[in-house]
This record gives C-alpha cells, sequence and structure tokens, in this order.
C-alpha cells in the first residue's frame, strides 16, 4: 500500500479515537447524576428512607409533638406553659440533679407545683421507647412512690412532670445540704431522730417491694439518698426513674450501658455484668440502709482507723465482724434511749441486703417483713 495512503488512514483513525474519547467524557460529565442512580442500593444515601422511616414508624424525636397528663385533677400540660413556669428552665429553679436531666420546681397556671424534668438528648432512643416508658410509669401508684403526673414532648426536648414533694431529698437531710438549696430558709435542717429513719427506710422498702411484684416487675437501678424525697411528715418518696426498666417475669433486663451509681451499684454490675435484676436494687438498697444509720456516704471513700482510705460496705463489714455497732451509728443522732438490739438487728437487715452474692439476698417483699419486727425503741 501506498505510503501516503497509510499515513492518511492511520490520522483518520487516531483522530476517531480522539473523538470517541472527547465524547464519552463529553456524556459522562453531563450527566453524573446517572452515575448514582445506577450504582448498587447498598452503596446510596439512606437519608430520604430514613426520614419516610421515621415518620411512619413514629420513631423520630424530630417531628413528634405530643403531651399527656396521667393525673385526671390536671389539665393537658403544653411545653409553653412548663417553659413559661420554669422561666426557660432557669438555673435558679433547679431542684435536683437526676438521672439523664436537670428537675426544676415549676409552679403551673392552676397554681400546682410540680417538679420538671428536663431530659437530655440520650435519654431515650426513639419516641416510641420514650413513650411507652412514660405511660408505663404514669401508671403507678403507691403511697411510697412518686407520682408522675405527665410529660410533654416538643423537637428534640422532652420534659417529665412529676409531683412535688416539699421536704426535699433525704440527702439534703442526712448531710445537711439544704444551706445550697432554695428551699433553706423555709425548711431549716435538723437531725433525722431514729424513729424518723427507721419510718424512711420501711417506706422505700415498700416502694420497692411493689415495683419488684408488679405482673410485669419493673427495676429501679438507682436506688439512692438523693433519689428519695420526703414529705411535710418525713414520709419517704421513690423519685427518679432516669433508668428504671420493665422486666419480665424472669426478673432481668438485659441492658448495654453501666446503670446506677458507684457506691450503691452491686458489684456484679460493676465486673461487668449485662442483666439488671431486682436483686441490685435489693443491694442499691441495702446500702442506702447503711448510709441512713451511719451517716456516711457509699460514693466517698473515707479513712478508716489505720488511715487507709475504705468504703462503706468494707467499713461496716469490719465493724460487724468486732461487734462494734452503736460506734458506727450516725453520731447526729441522739443515743438517749437508742435500743441496742434494733441497732444490731438493723444492720444485720442491711448486711444481708448488701450481700456481695447476688442470690444471697432477700427479695424485697421478705424485707420488708423482717423490717417490720424492729423496734421503734
Amino acid at each position: 500500500m501506498d505510503p501516503a495512503v497509510q499515513a492518511f488512514l492511520a490520522a483518520a483513525a487516531s483522530f476517531v479515537a480522539v473523538i470517541l474519547i472527547f465524547g464519552a467524557l463529553y456524556v459522562f460529565c453531563r450527566d453524573p447524576n446517572k452515575r448514582r442512580r445506577t450504582e448498587p442500593t447498598r452503596n446510596r444515601p439512606r437519608t430520604r428512607n430514613t426520614r419516610a422511616i421515621a415518620s411512619n414508624t413514629d420513631l423520630s424525636s424530630i417531628t413528634v409533638t405530643e403531651s399527656a397528663t396521667f393525673d385526671p385533677s390536671l389539665n393537658r400540660i403544653s411545653m409553653p406553659e412548663l417553659v413559661d413556669a420554669t422561666r426557660d428552665f432557669s438555673p435558679e429553679l433547679i431542684i435536683g440533679d437526676g438521672s439523664f436531666g436537670m428537675v426544676y420546681k415549676a409552679k403551673l397556671a392552676s397554681g400546682v407545683s410540680v417538679a420538671v424534668k428536663k431530659l437530655s438528648a440520650d435519654a431515650f432512643q426513639g419516641f416510641r421507647e420514650f413513650r411507652a416508658e412514660m405511660e408505663t410509669l404514669g401508671k403507678i401508684r403507691h403511697p411510697n412512690i412518686v407520682k408522675m403526673l405527665g410529660y410533654c414532648s416538643t423537637g428534640s426536648d422532652r420534659v417529665l412532670i412529676y409531683e412535688f414533694v416539699e421536704k426535699g431529698s433525704l440527702d439534703q437531710w442526712l448531710y445537711d445540704t439544704s444551706s445550697a438549696s432554695d428551699m433553706a430558709e423555709a425548711i431549716p435542717w435538723m437531725p433525722l431522730s431514729w424513729v424518723t429513719r427507721i419510718n424512711i427506710v420501711k417506706g422505700v422498702a415498700k416502694g420497692l417491694a411493689y415495683m419488684h411484684n408488679l405482673d410485669t416487675a419493673i427495676i429501679h437501678r438507682d436506688i439512692k439518698a438523693s433519689n428519695i424525697l420526703l414529705d411535710a411528715k418525713f414520709e419517704a418518696y421513690i423519685a427518679d426513674f432516669g433508668l428504671a426498666r420493665r422486666i419480665q417475669g424472669s426478673h432481668l433486663h438485659v441492658s448495654t450501658q453501666v446503670a446506677g451509681t458507684m457506691g450503691y451499684m452491686p458489684p456484679e454490675y460493676i465486673n461487668g455484668a449485662t442483666k439488671a435484676t431486682t436483686n441490685g436494687d435489693v443491694y442499691s438498697f441495702g446500702v442506702l440502709m447503711l448510709e441512713i444509720i451511719t451517716g456516711k456516704r457509699p460514693n466517698f471513700p473515707f479513712k478508716g482507723e489505720d488511715g487507709r482510705e475504705i468504703r462503706l460496705v468494707n467499713w461496716v463489714n469490719d465493724m460487724v465482724v468486732q461487734e462494734r455497732y452503736m460506734e458506727m451509728v450516725d453520731t447526729n443522732l441522739s443515743k438517749d434511749g437508742l435500743n441496742e438490739i434494733a441497732v444490731i438487728e438493723y444492720f444485720k437487715i442491711a448486711m444481708m441486703c448488701a450481700n456481695e452474692n447476688c442470690i444471697d439476698r432477700p427479695p424485697m417483699n421478705d424485707v420488708v417483713e423482717i423490717l417490720n419486727g424492729i423496734p421503734a425503741f
């Protein structure tokens, strides 16, 4: 073939190849969405589908606006009313720091004083879970359990409404923390008497026994002094169900998070157990009993006789071995006329509940019965 023809054909072929390449690039760049439309489903962004699912299953906290009242004496309470009653959740009205949120004192338009708890964003995964828990807790009616009056949910804000209990928490009365409270002037601090302490313990025991023996039992998971409220007559009310969970007949709840407060938390939780149990509440109750009679905080170590730091339960164990019961009694508690036999029995019950071996702890029904046998004097 003539060299000139060969050169012509080679040039023509190169030209066609270049045209085809530019044409492909033009088509590709002109429709950038085409590639995304043909990608496999697993690689697509799920924003639209996620929104649709959230809307259809009612799990989204973004679009749900709802309020409910569980007390027939109260009208349905709206979020704007709560914002107004708490002065936009003013720090000046904070009366407690509960699980998953701050607690505020509020006076509703009707004149009723309530406790309002504004939940943190991570308190519940979805609105359906939140509503189910609230409806369950809203049905609880017991003389030793704080009533949940209702809730409000707007956007990502979720607020619980509880009855207001006048004298604040047990923690305030064991350690005279009332000076840091707005209620300090109205309620001067005084040491709790033996009779009052026994009555508080019995009230908490009755409330827990009730919760544990519902058709679908409830574990509180954070029994401690700051979660026990006292009314005008120093009757005890279990409060703050931020960590509470319903459990089925096996009396356990599978949990992926550590629940409770150090010092009150049962050893099995600390050692990695993933099942919250009624026995866990019994342990925390036993520790609370020790705190009430000794006036020592379980969550803060203190110096023992040898100068080393020791925690409350270990200290009591050592003192019980030496039978030094009366030496453990809170120095603020007058020992005049105090029945030593009653004190010894009290410590035995507390240590029975705070047993490190969970299977050896008594159920709360039995604890209530045993406590009723302790003489007041």
